[in-house]
């Protein structure tokens, strides 16, 4: 196996690069290879010489070639897979290329896109990437992390597959969230590429398809639960430990039920994250102080009904809830102001089988048919200020239900998230139409301006990528020992510092990701000052975190080789 070090100044720039890969072994590593930008004192010391084309190319040439190639697919899924291929031929050029398109392409490498890609992971199935831990090989977890590629990890997004985006259980295919989640990282938050590490924790599916697809690469059994379960998870997450204990845990796309719990076993033992939870739940929150900016409603006055009560839906009320709060209200006054809807309508506490996580939220409703209440009689009953959608049921919100609310607030705030785009709750034209224009939104997915009587109004993404590279960057640049709630409040607060401070309702909720690497340098600086402050930091008290952000922010250049046998 290829091996490499950076070697690095007192200031954290890289000097060179030494490697023990010569000839094909460099120009099939995807983070080695520079394919036509080999120099030719490199293509004569590491063996390239003849094994590429006679010109030398720099890496801007190098970019506006494949820019071009790039442009000649067809579709959406057909330039993901290239992008991908590209990612694992020359990862420095791949980071290049998208830094410069970054609006275009993040949508195609992320979501929407990205969801498409998973539902094919088998049948485009080329080249691995990141570590793959299955149950069957459970006693050799630290073999199977001694494999990994990069030596140094700061950063590790897993995953079980389970709760993918909103199409499910998708087994192994979940991989392909992580490594996304990966490049967002690096291209939002200057995150080396280097220092990252993608797994797959393969514990079976109850995805019948995937388990009668013959082409399917995962361990075809049926999804482990319960205790061998969590020994499993238990299993890899001390390993993680062993081997890699400075490495910040980002839990992806894991089911509702698994994902609070993990959460909650391991947050206090290491620094770790769930973006389904936190990171979702944080950038709406995000989005509904900056639609409160114009509506001057309070957030302590806010009523909202969220429709889907999983692991996202759940995750939103939290840091919503603790926002209330944190302004004031009581818990118990914070939680009367939620109204979570799920399959068999209103929680309430009447209900049988209610998750530990959704008891807080029911409702206590005496007298009252409430089995009854689905979503219009909840929005008709309880008059919300917000409606947010976390279902995966595409148009759930009708134009009765909008309309209903629209006649009992000014302005109606309606946050329909779930992705990919056909699982929208509704369609921005949708709601400003039906609301005649009130209606302040934030989608989960990307949609384009609305023409709505001759004026172009704007919408705002409620995209997880504007917040959780930045939280990670700060937890790294702090050496964080864990997340709090107090980083993640301080998080939210640096993000909408950017959110538009006008009523004007031709302006987004939430900034476009032309500034994210700002936006991501500014959250980074507020939770490493609040991990300070809250004794979580490891590193000197006299480290200037802003220089330190400069310092370990990653540019996609190429570097000088040095050669080296002793690696």
């Amino acid at each position: 196996m290829p091996k490499f070090r950076s070697i690095i100044d007192k200031n954290a720039k890289v000097l060179y690069l030494e490697t023990n890969a010569l000839g094909s072994a460099l120009l099939t590593t995807a983070k080695l290879n520079k394919g036509t930008a080999f120099t030719e004192s490199e293509r004569q010391q590491f063996r390239l010489r003849g094994k590429l084309p006679y010109s030398i190319e720099s890496l801007q040439q190098q970019e506006m070639r494949v820019y071009q190639q790039f442009l000649k697919k067809e579709n959406n899924l057909e330039k993901h897979l290239y992008l991908r291929n590209l990612h694992n031929t020359n990862e420095v050029l791949f980071y290049k290329l998208v830094s410069q398109h970054l609006t275009e392409m993040l949508p195609i490498l992320y979501t929407p896109t990205v969801g498409k890609a998973v539902e094919q992971f088998s049948q485009e199935f080329q080249q691995p990437r990141g570590l793959y831990l299955s149950y069957p090989d459970k006693e050799h977890i630290d073999e199977i992390l001694e494999n990994r590629l990069n030596p140094e990890v700061d950063i590790i997004v897993m995953t079980d597959g389970e709760g993918v985006l909103g199409i499910g259980d998708q087994g192994i295919g979940g991989m392909d969230i992580c490594i996304a989640k990966l490049m967002v990282y690096v291209l939002c938050a200057g995150v080396n590429p280097n220092r990252l590490l993608p797994i797959q924790v393969d514990v079976g599916t109850n995805n019948e398809q995937l388990l009668n697809d013959p082409m399917y690469l995962g361990w075809r059994h049926p999804r482990l639960a319960d205790q061998k379960y969590d020994d499993m998870i238990g299993t890899v997450v001390s390993a993680i430990r062993r081997k890699l204990p400075r490495a910040y845990l980002h839990w992806e796309d894991f089911g509702r039920e698994n994902a609070r719990r993990n959460l909650e076993r391991y947050h206090s033992q290491m620094c770790t994250f769930n973006d389904d939870m936190q990171g979702t739940g944080a950038v709406t929150l995000v989005a509904l102080l900056s639609a409160i900016k114009r509506t001057k409603v309070p957030l302590t006055e806010q009523r909202v009904v969220i429709v889907g009560a999983g692991t996202a839906g759940t995750g939103i009320a939290d840091q919503l809830c603790a926002g209330m709060i944190r302004e004031g209200l009581s818990k118990e006054e914070a939680l009367s102001r939620f109204y979570l809807v799920g399959r068999h309508g209103l929680i309430h506490e009447a209900m049988s089988n209610l998750t530990a996580f959704q008891k807080p939220y029911a409702q206590r409703l005496k007298g009252e048919l409430v089995t009854t209440l689905q979503l219009y009689d909840v929005v008709q009953k309880f008059k919300p200020t917000v409606l947010i959608g976390c279902s995966g049921q595409g148009g759930i919100f009708t134009e009765a239900i909008v309309k209903t609310m629209a006649a009992q607030v000014e302005f109606p705030i309606i946050f329909p998230l779930s992705n990919p785009t056909e699982k929208s709750e509704a369609t921005p034209d949708d709601l400003l139409n039906w609301t005649e224009g009130h209606a302040l939104i934030a989608t989960g997915s990307p949609f384009g301006q609305v023409d709505f009587k001759g004026e172009k109004i704007p919408i705002a993404q409620c995209n997880n990528a504007l917040i959780y590279p930045g939280i990670g960057l700060g937890v790294l640049v702090a050496k964080a020992k864990r997340l709090s709630e107090g980083m993640l409040w301080e998080a939210c607060k640096a993000l909408s510092s950017f959110a538009s401070e006008t009523a004007d309702a031709k302006k987004a909720l939430l900034p476009n990701f032309e500034d994210v690497q700002a936006i991501s340098r500014c959250i980074a600086l507020a939770v490493a000052t609040q991990a300070r402050q809250e004794g979580l930091s490891e590193v000197k008290n006299s480290m200037d975190f802003a220089e330190e952000i400069d310092r370990q922010f990653w540019y996609p250049e190429y570097v000088n080789f040095h050669y080296s046998s002793l690696l």
